[in-house]
């Protein structure tokens, strides 16, 4: 899937202004060859610049495609990156903070499918980080759908990472694929719900309090507490999973300093509440995670709870590399998004 292209300039303060428009661009540059540099990297953010996670997921990323690279250093604005050829191999790469483990293989895994052969891929730092996705996530709601698409890889959480001490661990084993298109525009019927609270050195009242208002949340639902080793704390996770015929969801709340248990858990229902009342398939944050793979495929379309900017502005860095058109458009109470090729 390589282009030959002139450089691809971002503009990093575009759209909502984070770190996944740096993160797309990186998985984009690597599979399509095209050199990109990137201004303004996260500039709405309050710490603007490269942080450890950006900087471990562009080691990795010049790491797997033999890229040269410009700028990478901590609170940086600005990058430039020349990709290589994808090599498959055995890679470990290591935060060292509570930096999302998540979003760094996010960013490579997607490349690998497009390598020469099979992968191992560990990355050690946060695993349950308010601010990105959940290695449970991965594994139980956006690993099922990439399997459908096509994608070999497993993922496998080793050890809980909780913000701010970090300390956990992910693996994941890929073997390039061809990715197909997907429809999920039906959720289909409930198959199964279930909550389960974990807790690591933090006290088994937190987590009972938490089920407690998500029993009465949702009639019927399966409960479970987890309780971790110290070792693996302090951290409190509430994870709600909704089982449906054609995808799973996962909503996330993790215990703050400050905030009450039963705070967390409302939260976490009121979330899941609104993307059930929708009649989507998939959540926001699901549906910020579809596009890029849906793009890679050449198409494909699926309904989502919210519009929201991450969603937009990640579409907009794809339409850059791939030559594809993505339509968001209003359906029921949601939206549906559609990805088709220009060709």
């Amino acid at each position: 899937m390589k282009m030959a292209i002139d450089t691809i300039q971002i503009d990093g303060a575009q759209g909502e202004g984070g770190g996944q428009i740096l993160r797309s661009a990186l998985t984009l540059s690597m599979i399509t060859g095209t050199p990109f540099r990137i201004e303004g990297i996260r500039a709405k953010r309050r710490k603007p610049g490269l942080l450890r996670q950006h900087l471990t997921a562009i080691e990795a990323a010049a790491t797997i495609s033999g890229a040269r690279v410009e700028g990478a250093a901590p609170a940086s604005q600005s990058l430039v990156l020349m990709p290589g050829a994808i090599r498959g191999g055995d890679y470990r790469f290591a935060i060292g903070t509570a930096g999302s483990c998540t979003l760094v293989l996010q960013t490579v895994l997607p490349a690998l499918w497009f390598a020469d052969a099979p992968s191992t891929l560990t990355v050690s730092g946060g695993t349950h980080n308010p601010a990105a996705p959940p290695a449970d996530f991965l594994i139980r709601a956006w690993l099922p759908l990439m399997r459908r698409m096509g994608a070999v890889a497993e993922l496998e959480l080793l050890r809980h990472g909780f913000y701010p001490a970090g300390g956990g661990e992910v693996r994941a084993r890929v073997a390039p694929s061809r990715l197909v298109p997907l429809e999920l525009c039906q959720r289909g019927e409930l198959r199964a719900m279930r909550a389960q609270a974990i807790v690591a050195a933090v006290p088994g009242n937190v987590a009972r309090r938490e089920l407690e208002v998500v029993a009465r949340g949702f009639s019927g639902i399966d409960t479970e507490i987890r309780e971790l080793p110290q070792r693996e704390g302090p951290g409190n996770a509430l994870l709600l999973e909704f089982e449906q015929q054609q995808v799973t969801e996962l909503f996330t709340g993790f215990g703050q300093r400050g905030v009450s248990a039963e705070t967390v858990a409302d939260r976490v229902v009121n979330a899941a509440r609104a993307w059930l009342a929708s009649g989507a398939a998939a959540g926001e944050h699901l549906a910020d995670q579809l596009v890029l793979p849906l793009a890679l495929a050449g198409g494909g379309r699926f309904t989502t709870c919210a519009q929201s900017s991450h969603l937009a502005t990640n579409v907009a860095v794809i339409e850059r590399f791939l030559p594809v058109t993505a339509l968001i458009e209003p359906a029921g109470a949601g939206w549906e998004v559609s990805i088709a090729n220009r060709d």
